[in-house]
């Protein structure tokens, strides 16, 4: 069968999905899997036939979408939260996997060009960070501690005011999103930029691994979350962008609605990150090496796997639950 056949033959059943799926046609669980059996076998078909159809990547997204709306209510998880983290969480991620992808491309790019940017001007890096501050880091190089700026204030005062800040940096990385991801794009690159500059910054002092040992006990947290919010970001502009086969605002509603569940789940670590800048961090010089070291791939390895690593071994256990329920 032609391609344009057969989504002749199956335009009102998957409308009729679309339907279930936004709430304007209401349907009993027997009823939505009944639809979702016949939509797995239509994406069946779609895949062995037209495998780099547009057909295909449309009713991927059905099927994923009318998954979480009729299994979130036969959960194995009676805790709403630990459901939320370890299993809708996880599927969004993959599903938006491009976006979060997108973020880190961006990420990686920006930090290198605020490397080589203040490489060939010396004066970049005081355009970035401001006089102040960068004379006050040079005074603690002098003093034998680079990072010597994480130990003012209390323990308790730092890690509030720091949490807040970040959180606030967080959420302007996916609010900003909804001017179309440009918001989000200026915000990752201002943050990126300034990373790569201030990370150049200690190596042209010859105190770089003094830098890591404690600017990244906390930051491996919140600099990779920070990267995430802002793939939340472009999830949301992409939703107002490119609505694909809804209308603009339900478009906007599912995109909404899935990053702003992918931006609550770095809160957790965001407040982590606060938590060990504001009572670890300023001990970083003191401490053994390998305890710096211990630190901070672990913190780094706990993030990564949970949204790097997590989301496909979720979706592949999703999947073989596809099968088994047909």
């Amino acid at each position: 069968m032609r391609e344009v056949a057969f989504i002749k033959q199956n335009k009102e059943k998957w409308l009729e999905f679309e339907q279930a799926i936004f709430g304007k046609a209401k349907k009993n669980p027997d009823e939505l899997a009944s639809l979702y059996i016949h939509l797995v076998n239509d994406l069946s078909y779609a895949q062995t036939y037209y495998p780099k159809s547009k057909t295909v990547v449309y009713l991927n997204h059905l099927a994923s979408q009318i998954y979480q709306k009729i299994y979130k209510t036969k959960r194995e998880e009676t805790n709403r939260v630990v459901y939320f983290f370890k299993t809708e969480v996880p599927l969004l991620v993959y599903e938006y996997r491009r976006y979060i992808l997108y973020a880190f491309l961006l990420f990686f790019l920006c930090t290198g060009i605020g490397v080589i940017s203040a490489h060939n001007d010396a004066t970049f890096v005081r355009l970035i960070m401001g006089d102040g501050y960068v004379n006050m880091t040079l005074e603690n190089i002098e003093k034998g501690n680079p990072v010597a700026v994480y130990k003012s204030g209390s323990n308790w005062g730092s890690f509030i005011g720091i949490t807040l800040n970040n959180l606030i940096v967080g959420a302007k990385c996916y609010v900003y999103g909804i001017f179309g991801g440009v918001g989000t794009f200026f915000v990752l690159i201002q943050n990126s930029i300034m990373l790569g500059s201030f990370q150049y910054f200690f190596y042209h002092e010859n105190v770089f691994w003094e830098s890591v040992r404690g600017i990244w006990i906390h930051g491996a947290m919140e600099i990779f979350g920070m990267v995430i919010e802002a793939g939340c970001g472009f999830i949301l502009g992409a939703s107002i962008l490119f609505p694909k086969t809804y209308s603009r605002l339900n478009s906007f509603k599912t995109g909404f609605k899935n990053s702003l569940k992918i931006f609550l789940s770095t809160i957790p670590f965001t407040i982590a990150a606060g938590f060990l800048e504001g009572f670890i961090t300023r001990y970083s010089i003191d401490m053994p090496r390998v305890l710096n070291i211990i630190i901070i791939l672990g913190t780094l390895s706990i993030i990564a796997y949970y949204f790097l690593v997590y989301p496909f071994i979720v979706n592949r256990k999703t999947n073989r639950k596809h099968v088994s329920a047909l």
